[in-house]
């Protein structure tokens, strides 16, 4: 199964329902609180041009946020972007 690389925050609902979803499908992933972390900030918007949350990895491509995962699932093509 691929990694999985989530930057979260703590009080975020998307970051909430995009862990949700990788945990029912028992993906285990790492995650990356930012809370406070302005260096951490800086490392997002370097990588992904943005500052937001969640962002996440599956392997070494950028999926995006959480509706960018969502549209994965609906797509049936996280799954396969797991396994591989």
């Amino acid at each position: 199964m691929a990694k999985v690389t989530i930057y979260t925050t703590r009080f975020c609902p998307y970051c909430v329902r995009a862990k949700q979803l990788l945990s029912s499908k028992g993906v285990d992933f790492e995650e990356i609180p930012v809370d406070g972390r302005n260096d951490l900030r800086s490392d997002l918007l370097a990588r992904t041009g943005q500052r937001t949350v969640p962002q996440i990895w599956v392997g070494d491509t950028h999926v995006g946020g959480c509706d960018e995962l969502m549209n994965l699932e609906r797509r049936a093509q996280l799954d396969v972007m797991l396994a591989s």
